[in-house]
């Protein structure tokens, strides 16, 4: 494993959780009380359960492996061997993985989380993206924040912590790391960040890979094919009937909060949820994701009770992208089948001006880097090809 570079202002940092938390953990999983079952049909698996929520015989399943068969030590023990570092900027401490490359001509690589996912979406490709294996093929010095008030890093204690000022404290984390100048990726939320580096930044930002390509408001459907415009109804239907979560935690965070923070079950539920809705399943987001991932991903935020303040990136960010941002860097985009938020091209045009790559794969949902990490590490390393080519 190469060392990472320490700079001024950069600590190195690990991660070692108390066995009473854990076991703190296993008793309220134990002393949890669930509701009744749904009342929609569920003896078949498929999208129909699903329809009030998380199933009570699927969640208590897992529940059970969570209390008696999880193991968040090997989950730590990886976050230490990759590298943990903590810095501070504009007075609030983040969090963040870095992976140097081994390689003389790897590319500085920011790559940016949403919620609810972390730095978890990242941690089964990151090696392959720093040290390929494939000995041609492009390497990155890869660095993966956590979003303020997400993970290891600090909740912020004032308004303020929105998309334009993450932005902003990236470009000041990866000077740190004397990066100077570095490609970005994001998904979700890390999505939009990664447009305002982009629009923002465009002196020290190579090109952008984004899956979350928000186009201006008020384009007209009327030049879009039917295939684009199946999309921008999709998408439009998601806002209208299944974003309750965004409006909940974009206007009442600190009240879906409590639940979050105290009980280990409300708080899988709400999670789960999503990675079953969002992910290209039929059914099971296991079908795809690793049950152990998707657990690493609740542990973290239970055990650094990041529920709330990890909720109130909607409140800060929520619909504040600015619809007069454009986008001059290269730019690739990817937008995979079964995403929540579905572009059309000429809608992602309107913002991305220098669009290098447009990419629509045939599998994959909101997570790709966990549901074809595989897929990920290549469509990444073809959009970024095409970035850095423009760059020439």
């Amino acid at each position: 494993m190469p060392t990472n570079r320490i700079t001024s202002g950069v600590q190195a940092f690990e991660t070692h959780t108390a066995g009473t938390d854990l076991d703190d953990l296993r008793a309220r999983l134990t002393a949890a009380r669930l509701p009744e079952a749904e009342t929609v049909n569920s003896a078949d698996a498929g999208p129909r359960r699903w329809e009030q929520g998380v199933p009570l015989d699927f969640l208590a399943d897992v529940v059970e492996y969570w209390r008696t068969g999880y193991d968040w030590w090997a989950f730590e023990a990886r976050l230490n061997q990759i590298g943990q570092f903590r810095t501070t900027i504009d007075g609030l401490g983040i969090h963040f993985l870095h992976r140097r490359s081994t390689r003389t001509d790897a590319v500085p690589l920011i790559v940016t989380h949403g919620w609810p996912g972390s730095i978890v979406e990242f941690i089964d490709v990151i090696d392959e993206l720093a040290d390929p294996s494939d000995a041609s093929a492009q390497a990155f010095h890869v660095v993966v924040p956590s979003l303020p008030g997400f993970g290891y890093s600090d909740k912020p204690a004032t308004t303020g912590w929105g998309i334009e000022k993450i932005a902003a404290a990236w470009v000041k984390l990866m000077g740190r790391l004397d990066y100077t100048k570095f490609v970005a990726h994001g998904g979700d939320w890390g999505g939009v960040i990664t447009t305002v580096l982009g629009g923002r930044f465009p002196d020290h930002l190579l090109g952008i890979h984004t899956l979350t390509p928000q186009a201006p408001p008020g384009l007209s459907t009327d030049a879009l094919t039917d295939a684009e415009r199946k999309w921008a109804q999709e998408t439009r239907d998601f806002w209208l009937h299944r974003a309750a979560y965004a409006k909940q935690q974009a206007a009442r965070p600190q009240t879906i909060g409590y639940s979050l923070v105290d009980s280990p079950v409300g708080l899988l539920a709400w999670i789960l949820d999503k990675f079953a809705e969002w992910s290209d399943t039929k059914d099971s987001p296991f079908e795809t994701i690793s049950r152990e991932r998707i657990l690493d991903d609740v542990t973290l935020y239970w055990l650094t009770r990041t529920g709330a303040s990890a909720a109130r990136i909607y409140y800060e960010s929520h619909a504040s992208l600015d619809p007069e941002l454009r986008v001059g860097v290269p730019s690739a985009i990817s937008v995979y089948p079964r995403d929540i938020e579905k572009c059309p091209r000429p809608w992602a045009e309107e913002r991305f001006r220098r669009i290098v790559r447009w990419n629509s794969p045939e599998t994959g949902g909101h997570f790709p880097s966990l549901e074809v990490p595989d897929y990920f590490v290549t469509d990444l390393r073809e959009s970024f090809g095409a970035v850095l080519a423009a760059n020439r």
